[in-house]
C-alpha cells in the first residue's frame, strides 16, 4: 500500500525537482529548490498539509522554525530554511509555484552513533533527545552469542520497564541503566515506536574488573 500511494504521489508530481536534506538532530537544514517563480510562493508539509511558509512578492508568512526569504525568491532560489531539524519536522515537503509543484523534497534525520567506556558498577546514562516516545533495545554481543530484547520504553517523560530491569532503570532526561556488569556492554538503540526509526544508538564497552561488595 505504501508503495502504490508513493507511486502516485510522485506521478502527481510530473517534472518537479525531487531531492533529499539529510541532517543531524536540532541542526539547521535547507530544502533545495531553484526555479523561478514570478508570483505565489508555498511550502507544505505533505504529511499535515500545513503551509509552513509563503511568500507573495514581498510579503512573507513563516511559521516558527521556518524561514523563506524574498530577496533569494526573486533570485530564483525557492530553497526553504528549518532552524532546528527534528523527528516532529521530518518527511516529505512541497514548493508550489502558483499552485504548481515545483519541488518536492524529503527532509530526513541522521541517526547519531555515541561510542561508550564505563566501568563495573557504574551507571550507564542513556540520552534520550526527543520527546516522541521511543523504545530502548539492547543488543548483547557478548562470548555467549548474540541477542536482543526490549529493556524499556519512553513516552514523553514517563516510564515503562520490564520486571528485569526494575530496580536498575530510571530517567533523568535520559534511561540510566544502574549497577553495570560486563555482560551489559553491546549495542543501546533508541528507536522511535510509531515510526520504527533509530533515533540515537550507543556502543557500550565494559571494561575493568567487577568488584563486588
Amino acid at each position: 500500500l505504501m508503495f502504490s500511494l508513493s507511486s502516485v504521489f510522485f506521478a502527481g508530481c510530473g517534472g518537479s525537482f525531487v531531492g533529499v536534506a539529510q541532517v543531524k538532530l536540532n541542526e539547521s537544514a535547507t530544502l533545495p529548490c531553484v526555479n523561478q517563480c514570478a508570483g505565489r510562493v508555498e511550502w507544505t508539509c505533505v504529511a499535515s498539509k500545513e503551509v509552513v511558509a509563503q511568500c507573495d512578492q514581498n510579503i512573507c508568512k513563516e511559521e516558527r522554525g521556518y524561514k523563506l526569504g524574498s530577496e533569494k525568491i526573486r533570485a530564483g532560489d525557492l530553497s526553504l530554511t528549518i532552524t532546528s531539524a527534528d523527528f516532529r519536522k521530518k518527511g516529505f515537503y512541497t514548493c508550489d509555484c502558483n499552485g504548481v509543484t515545483v519541488c518536492l523534497v524529503s527532509l530526513r534525520i541522521e541517526c547519531k552513533f555515541v561510542p561508550v567506556k564505563i566501568n563495573p558498577n557504574e551507571s550507564l546514562l542513556l540520552e534520550v533527545p526527543v520527546r516522541e516516545p521511543v523504545e530502548v533495545i539492547y543488543n548483547s554481543t557478548d562470548a555467549a552469542g548474540s541477542s536482543s530484547k526490549q529493556i524499556c520504553t519512553v513516552d514523553g517523560r514517563s516510564l515503562r520497564y520490564t520486571a528485569e530491569y526494575k530496580e536498575r532503570v530510571s530517567l533523568v532526561c535520559a534511561v540510566r541503566v544502574q549497577e553495570v556488569m560486563p555482560s551489559d556492554g553491546g549495542i543501546y538503540i533508541i528507536r522511535d515506536t510509531k515510526n520504527k526509526e533509530i533515533v540515537q544508538t550507543f556502543s557500550v564497552t565494559v571494561h575493568g574488573r567487577l568488584f563486588l561488595s
